[in-house]
């Protein structure tokens, strides 16, 4: 590849293109499919030395990008914190189950789906029930209204499913039914509050959008800075209302050690008990992890 490299550079003619395609297909290095495409245009090769350089050139340009994308793959390895390979989210599935999953139906887990749905059901109650909203409102200056209660929930749900997502398949079908107890939740306190159903149904499909747009804002956030993580806190939590950039900063490290905290759970913890706990938004030494203790799972009766 590199003698070609330096054959299109000094623009050189049929018989020296000629040659170094020849000493590509001799190389072992040259994958089958290039090969196979190699050989094509070597037997053309009498189209003219224009076609035949740019044939050569889109291959080295070709070759390059899949070195490029091999090199910042094996880069961005190094810097997993959750696990130590990939091994969970490429999980290998048989042909059959990618034609039901395919179809629109769920293939064969783990666990049990009930076993599953329990534990989502109770990973939501966590986020909703084990959060200081009180000390967000209050540290953030954020409205105590039903949207502002909403904003924080989603906030800590987008974390539980940041850590799920990392349990392959799963962990997954975990995240879909704790996103669908969040909107069951949300419709039942709506009714609570006494909301009209028109206006409920208009809220909750504007709080679904919102959602989703937050969720690409976050996940952009959490594999970037701290800059592109505070702008998303700023639009999706904050409203775009924040006069005082320590309450951003706040925010930014909550998100960041709480992130690590999760990712030190056991991942079979997870999707047996869906118990998470959460750390407090301020605390006196926010950078130290502790291993959290690991959940008792009883199956009892399931």
């Amino acid at each position: 590849m590199a003698a070609l490299a330096r054959a299109l550079s000094c623009q050189a003619g049929v018989t020296q293109w000629t040659a170094g395609c020849w000493g590509l297909l001799q190389s072992p290095a040259v994958p089958g499919p290039w090969r196979w495409v190699l050989c094509s245009a070597f037997q053309r090769h009498k189209a003219g030395t224009f076609q035949l350089s740019k044939f050569c050139g889109g291959l080295i340009q070709a070759n390059g990008a899949i070195t490029q994308q091999n090199r910042s793959f094996y880069n961005t390895s190094k810097h997993l914190s959750a696990k130590d390979s990939l091994l969970s989210s490429e999980e290998k599935v048989g042909a059959f189950t990618r034609i039901i999953e395919a179809l629109g139906f769920t293939g064969p887990l783990k666990y049990s789906r009930w076993k599953l749905k329990v534990a989502a059901l109770r990973m939501y109650a966590c986020c909703v029930e084990k959060t200081d909203f009180e000390e967000f409102f209050s540290r953030c200056q954020m409205p105590d209204t039903l949207n502002s209660w909403f904003l924080v929930a989603q906030l800590h749900v987008w974390m539980c499913l940041v850590r799920l997502k990392q349990e392959g398949r799963t962990g997954k079908y975990m995240c879909r039914y704790i996103v669908h107890c969040m909107w069951e939740d949300m419709e039942q306190r709506g009714k609570v509050m006494g909301i009209n159903s028109t206006v409920l149904k208009e809220d909750l499909k504007r709080m679904a959008e919102n959602f989703y747009a937050a969720l690409f804002g976050y996940d952009e956030g959490i594999l970037c800075d701290d800059r592109v993580l505070a702008s998303a806190l700023w639009r999706n939590l904050l409203n775009r209302n924040c006069e005082d950039p320590r309450h951003l900063e706040l925010l930014v490290e909550y998100v960041r050690k709480q992130v690590q905290h999760l990712d030190a759970l056991s991942g079979e913890d997870l999707l047996l008990t869906g118990e998470v706990s959460w750390r407090p938004l301020v605390e006196s030494n926010a950078r130290s992890i502790l291993k959290p203790l690991s959940p008792v799972y009883n199956d009892e009766g399931l």
